[in-house]
């Protein structure tokens, strides 16, 4: 059996639960590019797995960073450093993000992307209406910021400058 201390396997489920919430949210461009490039029709299907994913994964598993974060932070008295005060603004503001933001924006797009799908002729070319776009860009900007900050916030966690 492997000896590990409660602090090692904390930082072990800190860091699992990261890979987690996070990982998946990297690939949203590939994925989204792969259904345009393939049909529009299928974007309202993809802005639904996207807003499911942060509601039902991305969410709850980010509570457990929160919690882990705060375990270790509190275990190796580690409050006053930059990093953690850093890594719990960086929770706050991706749960505020995705509460506030990527989540109802994601539902209206899927909801636009379907009203676009539906107006158009069956067969026919499919153009997203500006209002869309207008969505999809929102999406795709703030996702981006969001992925930086994780990354950032990574960088800051294994460096602790």
């Amino acid at each position: 059996m492997i000896a590990a201390s409660a602090y090692e396997i904390v930082l072990a489920v800190h860091v699992m639960a990261v890979v987690v919430a996070f990982g998946v949210t990297f690939a949203y461009p590939i994925m989204f590019a792969v259904a345009a490039r393939h049909g529009a029709r299928s974007l309202p299907l993809m802005h639904r797995i996207e807003y499911t994913i942060e509601r039902l994964l991305v969410n709850p598993v980010l509570v457990l960073v929160l919690a882990a974060g705060i375990f270790l932070a509190s275990d190796g008295h580690h409050w006053s450093e930059f990093f953690v005060q850093w890594g719990m603004g960086a929770v706050i503001v991706i749960g505020a993000a995705l509460g506030a933001v990527m989540i109802p924006t994601a539902k209206r797009a899927e909801q636009i992307a379907e009203r676009d799908v539906a107006a158009a002729a069956p067969g026919g070319d499919l153009e997203m209406s500006a209002e869309y776009q207008a969505l999809a860009r929102r999406l795709a900007t703030v996702g981006s910021l969001l992925s930086g900050l994780v990354l950032i916030t990574i960088l800051f966690m294994a460096t602790k400058p």
